[in-house]
């Protein structure tokens, strides 16, 4: 295999593949590296853990087809320090010889028959637009667990709701809900569970996307991101969808919600920015919801505490409901508009952060109980 490649190109190609390497001790040592694929100009970089398979394909400047399992990280730093310009890769049975300018490298390779195949495409494929999908992966995905002993809830329910497709991932402590109208994807009733991990990577595959299409498979679901302006590259994701029964989170969100605090989008995250400086380790911030405004506080034994006040419409019952600061930031980080809202019923039942402007977004997170 012998091909001729800029740089810059082949280090975003590379970089992308490389995601999908695993790092667990113990697999099989070929997963440690990216499979190189080159027919014609046409170089296909795939990365593998056998739960997650990214392959990038990338226009080069083919001189010899072949086949090559390159050691992925080494050849991604390789290819990242060398000068910009054209890089020249010449990969032989054993070793691969890769140059710039006056740079040489020879890496030792992986064993290409032991690599494992691609699962074949489902032959089903919708659409979806990728800015609206990346806005609703930011919002949902980091509320799932990162807690292996329940792979359930690592995942993120893609469901069909209505006329579009709904988004839900939870940990237990917090819960995140994100309507896509219109994006019919699933068949009514239908709904597969996607690992969190996979629609991470998905995200950063997505951005300067405008389209991405997903195949479902029994076993598998495909993303695969177009070829883009300035890259004349094409990304394929899939990956393996969790087995198991997603909670019935419906019955978590409560039906009415007496206390209401409306409060500035920004004023809110930069306050908790600032007390839960003051919130250490298992220490939660406490919010005092009265008439025309919250006071945010956090107390540290033997550290410290503050206080700070925020102008804010209530209404409702005067009470203190504690949380932990930094799911409360993500769920407030994740609304749209200049508003949101905080609803509650008491100081111990879940709470539901939204957004005043727009209704395809749920946020409810679990309160602290303190003494």
């Amino acid at each position: 295999m012998k091909f001729r490649c800029e740089r810059d190109v082949l280090v975003d190609a590379l970089g992308s593949a490389t995601r999908a390497v695993t790092t667990r001790g113990g697999a099989l040592p070929v997963l440690s590296g990216v499979k190189a694929v080159l027919s014609g100009d046409r170089l296909v970089l795939t990365g593998s853990d056998l739960d997650l398979t990214i392959q990038v394909t990338v226009a080069v400047a083919g001189a010899t087809d072949g086949v090559a399992v390159l050691p992925a990280r080494l050849v991604a730093d390789i290819v990242r320090a060398l000068e910009p310009g054209a890089v020249h890769v010449d990969a032989g049975d054993t070793d691969a010889q890769i140059s710039s300018g006056r740079s040489n490298f020879s890496v030792r390779l992986l064993p290409a028959d032991d690599f494992p195949r691609v699962t074949d495409l489902a032959t089903d494929e919708v659409t979806l637009d990728a800015s609206s999908l990346v806005d609703a992966l930011r919002q949902v995905v980091p509320a799932a667990s990162h807690d292996d002993a329940r792979p359930v809830l690592t995942g993120v329910l893609m469901a069909a709701e209505g006329d579009g497709l709904r988004l839900v991932a939870t940990d237990s402590y917090r819960l995140a809900v994100r309507d896509l109208p219109g994006a019919s994807v699933l068949r009514e009733g239908q709904s597969v569970l996607v690992p969190s991990r996979a629609l991470g990577e998905l995200a950063r595959l997505l951005s300067g996307a405008e389209q991405v299409s997903l195949r479902l498979g029994e076993r598998d679901a495909t993303f695969e991101v177009g070829a883009r302006a300035a890259r004349d590259t094409n990304t394929r994701l899939t990956t393996r969808l969790i087995e198991g029964q997603f909670p019935n989170y419906r019955q978590l969100v409560p039906e009415r919600h007496p206390n209401r605090l409306t409060v500035g989008r920004e004023p809110l995250l930069d306050a908790l920015r600032r007390v839960k400086l003051l919130a250490r380790e298992t220490i939660p911030v406490r919010l005092a919801l009265r008439e025309g405004g919250v006071q945010l506080s956090a107390i540290t034994q033997d550290v410290g505490q503050a206080e700070e006040d925020l102008d804010a419409k209530y209404e409702g019952s005067e009470l203190t409901i504690s949380f932990n600061p930094n799911y409360l930031s993500d769920g407030v980080e994740a609304v749209a508009g200049d508003e949101v809202t905080l609803e509650t019923l008491d100081a111990v039942k879940p709470a539901v952060v939204r957004s005043v402007e727009r209704s395809d977004y749920l946020y409810l997170l679990m309160p602290i109980r303190v003494s």
